[in-house]
């Protein structure tokens, strides 16, 4: 195992278990975590969601205290962002001027929100930080007039918050249906009615033209021609791996950066979290996740492989993700590149199951209000089980 300096690039969740990994293995040597945040590690899907309640602020929902990290001997370098990598030399720079040698790498610097183009304005906000998610309450605290552009999973859960608060929420999106490319027509059609069950606006098939206002945000210009009256004005359309800092590093970027089953993206260095676009050996294909439970595993995997390639093990996973709309929680796992879509229950309930099938097989399934038998059929797909014996357990 090495025991030359370790650096982990990126301070949030996926970085955070590729250093608690490497001291689980053995690791005894430097180990460096860098963030271009100046926070601690701390815990995003809360943002979107519980951190938006209403009543008293929040803390930052960080992962580990300061003197949980002292204990893993890890120096911290946070606020100071990597802005270029030579693989050859084994040297990130950080800041712009500052050199840094590496053993082992590990980059885990996850995405980027997407925005609007053109003219930013105050009152318009992406949602990917704590002080994004700080500058939206303060919003709804103060009472607004709130457009969400984008009908994803950011969007939505956003709305749905607002929507606790009484506020009145109108969702954009450009497509027909709001997750009609994560979850297939059917199933995008009935995630749109927990919107309408809920008193929040959906607007699908317009696309935002432009913003009103001067200094502040006062109303969103779209495609039909019509213009909507906001004071808040969230993005939520999406985002990109954050790759930027490696522009001739000699790594190939291609919607994230590229690695082999086992995270490795070149001679000691891997990759792990949402900027890691890695051959997933259980479906056979090139996956980019922007998942929780991906990235944890992943940072770990990836920490493991690095300081053991000759040991290295191919991470493979059934994808999962989890959603809170309003009062109910959507719960996605596998893929939903399907031949078939088989509903169990009533779309109109408030519980009810989609099973996809690809050719003989069981390869997803999407729930609502079902914790307990979504991750059965997470199990089943990891262990290749028949479309019939998908069935057979729903009791179909």
């Amino acid at each position: 195992m090495s025991e030359g300096p370790v650096v982990v690039v990126g301070a949030s969740l996926a970085g955070l278990r590729a250093v608690e990994s490497a001291r689980k293995t053995g690791y005894a040597g430097r180990l460096l975590l860098v963030g271009a945040e100046e926070h601690l590690p701390y815990d995003r899907p809360p943002l979107s969601k519980a951190f938006l309640d209403p009543g008293e602020d929040p803390a930052v929902p960080h992962h580990r205290t300061e003197e949980e990290l002292r204990a893993l001997d890890v120096e911290l370098r946070l606020g100071v962002p990597a802005t270029s990598l030579d693989t050859d030399a084994r040297e990130i720079v950080l800041g712009g001027d500052e050199q840094l040698r590496y053993d082992r790498l590990v980059i885990a610097t996850g995405a980027r929100a997407r925005q609007l183009p053109g003219e930013q304005l105050d009152g318009v906000h992406t949602l990917r930080t704590v002080e994004d998610a700080r500058s939206i309450r303060r919003a709804l605290d103060g009472g607004c007039r709130m457009v969400v552009v984008g009908g994803g999973f950011i969007g939505s859960e956003v709305a749905s918050a607002a929507r606790k608060r009484d506020v009145d929420v109108t969702i954009l999106e450009a497509a027909p249906l709001p997750l009609v490319r994560a979850v297939g027509e059917q199933m995008a059609a009935a995630c749109a009615d927990l919107h309408a069950r809920n008193g929040t606006e959906l607007r699908c098939g317009v696309s935002v033209t432009g913003l009103e206002g001067e200094d502040c945000v006062e109303g969103v210009a779209l495609s039909d021609g019509s213009i909507l009256p906001a004071d808040l004005v969230v993005v939520g359309i999406g985002a990109d791996p954050v790759t930027d800092w490696l522009t001739d590093s000699g790594l190939q970027v291609e919607d994230g950066v590229v690695c082999d089953e086992t995270l490795r993206a070149a001679p000691e260095v891997y990759a792990a979290g949402d900027v890691a676009r890695w051959h997933n050996p259980l479906f056979g294909r090139m996956m980019r996740l922007e998942h929780w439970t991906s990235a944890a595993e992943q940072g770990a995997a990836a920490a493991r492989n690095a300081l053991a390639p000759a040991e290295a093990t191919p991470y493979s996973t059934v994808p999962y993700f989890w959603s809170d709309w309003y009062s109910d929680k959507l719960q996605m796992v596998g893929i939903t590149a399907a031949d078939e879509v088989t509903v169990i229950g009533d779309l109109d309930d408030t519980r009810w199951l989609a099973l996809y099938r690809q050719e003989d097989l069981l390869v997803g399934a999407l729930a609502l209000n079902m914790p307990g038998k979504i991750m059965k059929y997470r199990a089943m797909i990891g262990r290749g089980s028949a479309w019939q014996d998908a069935l057979a357990f729903a009791g179909r």
